[in-house]
């Protein structure tokens, strides 16, 4: 028996999570809900990226059993298509994820948006700061993920294609 269960910062997790529960018919939950997972074979886990990591990822590994399989999708600004977000996601999942389970876990990587107006007090300071030491430096240092965030910052902005799942709903 397999669960989807996520977690989602502005939204767009949800949207893929629901999603994929239509496309599969499993069920999707939000990591916060979650009570139990021992009964479930196969743990379909989206999250979004935060803060180097991915939302309450570690928090439903750490009650992973050994026999339980991981399948993992990151959402977040990152375009999936640049190797270096790719390498740099992947190696902040290896720090939430056991080193035995990461090997059979298999992984995808999803676009999402985020609403500036949204954003709570500790977000929107966050993300000032942020934006406020990128626009510091010279044009020709900054990568594409920079670039983008500096000319979105403060609107919204909405990557999220519902289309991407297919390969996942595929491997499920």
């Amino acid at each position: 028996m397999d669960i989807i269960i996520y977690g989602s910062l502005h939204g767009s997790t949800k949207r893929y999570a629901e999603r994929l529960e239509e496309m599969t018919g499993i069920a999707a939950i939000n990591y916060k809900d979650v009570k139990e997972i021992a009964k479930y074979d196969r743990i379909i886990y989206l999250g979004a990226l935060y803060a180097s990591g991915v939302m309450g990822l570690k928090k439903i590994v750490g009650r992973m059993s050994q026999n339980q399989k991981l399948i993992v999708a990151t959402v977040g600004l990152a375009d999936p298509e640049n190797p270096v977000n790719i390498t740099n996601i992947r190696n902040a999942l290896k720090e939430q994820i056991p080193p035995h389970l990461y090997d059979e876990t298999k992984i995808f990587h999803l676009r999402g948006g985020i609403d500036y107006s949204r954003l709570g007090l500790k977000h929107k300071v966050m993300m000032s700061l942020l934006c406020s030491k990128v626009s510091k430096m010279p044009e020709e240092e900054l990568d594409e993920e920079q670039k983008t965030m500096l000319a979105t910052y403060g609107g919204i902005v909405d990557f999220v294609d519902l289309d991407t799942l297919k390969p996942l709903a595929d491997v499920i």
